[in-house]
């Protein structure tokens, strides 16, 4: 698979996702959550990751309200505005942390929720375009999770792909830097690669 038909997959792919009822999206979400709340690693999670959900992405929101309630550490991505393709985590308490960031998805506040130097969450929710059996993600192209994958301190992350069952696709190309999942989950099973 080439640039153009990689780039012609992420738009098919986008449209069908832009094409989903609030009320589909609203069912999906809450059997995606419904399967990781059924997971030890989330049960005994101490610091997990989250992506805030933003054009018809699996919702996370009630996740992340059920983690603030049980006192586990919520990291969220803050991209670099000077720095295309790489993002900080920080800990957010509550939605009002939050602030309109980079591609308009909601970041946590620079004033109020420092960049952590030091992390290693438990558990690792991550958006995608697509996402192959083996793993490989179809993401918008900027790299900015496959860096973040592959840090160190990521080693033992129980990282989850998030997505619809139309985004489960037989095979995606994989490049050297890509970062894969040890897990996808959708609105029908939770797979763990």
């Amino acid at each position: 698979m080439n640039k153009d038909q990689k780039a012609a997959l992420r738009r098919e792919l986008l449209e069908r996702r832009k094409a989903l009822t609030a009320e589909t999206v609203r069912r999906a979400s809450l059997a995606v959550a419904g399967a990781i709340r059924c997971l030890s690693e989330w049960k005994n999670a101490r610091q997990v990751l989250l992506y805030w959900p933003v054009r018809g992405e699996v919702d996370t929101r009630p996740l992340m309200a059920e983690l603030w309630q049980r006192g586990v550490e919520v990291l969220l991505p803050r991209c670099r505005e000077a720095q295309p393709g790489i993002m900080d985590l920080a800990c957010v308490s509550c939605e009002t942390d939050l602030r309109p960031g980079m591609f308009a998805i909601m970041e946590p506040n620079e004033a109020t929720c420092p960049v952590m130097h030091e992390y290693e969450p438990d558990v690792a929710l991550i958006p995608g375009v697509g996402y192959a059996p083996d793993g490989t993600r179809l993401g918008f192209g900027g790299g900015y999770y496959d860096r973040l994958l592959a840090e160190p301190c990521m080693r033992q992350t129980l990282t989850i792909g998030l997505c619809y069952e139309f985004q489960k696709l037989d095979k995606l190309p994989a490049e050297d830097w890509d970062q894969p999942v040890r897990a996808i989950c959708t609105e029908n099973e939770l797979c763990r690669i």
